[in-house]
């Protein structure tokens, strides 16, 4: 029985060194600029890849695909527009859930606003996101608001509970700034 114990300790204690020796493998460099002269970097473009999306008035491209609006969603999460948008309720940035759209509901409205940006805080995403993700995020924002059919709107996320799921919202009849039915 002391030969068990005294060989986990020798076990455990080899384990330890070996975690110990590959904590300093190599240098990641985070933060620091690469060699070369700046001017030599290459410049970005607005060109994105991808075909020509065609949208009608008051209809965006994914109002019919609930895979690309259901990917809309997970865009909204992973690009942080829970953090000014709350879950579509507000907070920082306007609600998303209501009939109130400060620069329109219209999909093209929504499109340029999340791709050029807006005063007081809605940051351009245009360079950061290509537009075909773009308009998944627009279809995903109407889907907050009822705009979408039920069957295309995602259901709520298993791991967070918020309130209804998009597919039980409501359909509201978008206002702009003034407080003109935009429909």
């Amino acid at each position: 029985m002391k030969r068990a114990g005294v060989r986990a300790v020798v076990a455990a204690g080899v384990a330890g060194a070996l975690v110990l020796s590959s904590c300093e493998r190599e240098n990641r460099g985070y933060g620091e600029e690469p060699a070369g002269n700046p001017a030599d970097a290459a410049s970005l473009t607005p060109l994105q890849p991808g075909p020509t999306i065609r949208v009608t008035a008051g209809r965006g491209p994914y109002d019919e695909n609930a895979y690309k609006v259901n990917e809309g969603k997970f865009l909204y999460s992973a690009m942080n527009c829970v953090g000014c948008h709350a879950n579509g309720g507000g907070g920082m940035g306007p609600a998303l859930m209501d009939e109130n759209w400060i620069y329109g509901s219209d999909p093209r409205q929504i499109f340029s606003s999340i791709a050029q940006g807006r005063p007081n805080g809605m940051p351009a995403w245009g360079t950061r996101l290509s537009n075909d993700q773009i308009w998944r995020l627009v279809g995903y924002v109407r889907s907050m608001s009822g705009q979408l059919r039920k069957d295309v709107a995602p259901t709520r996320s298993d791991d967070m509970f918020y309130g209804p799921s998009e597919q039980r919202a409501k359909e509201l009849t978008p206002k702009n700034a003034t407080g003109a039915t935009e429909r």
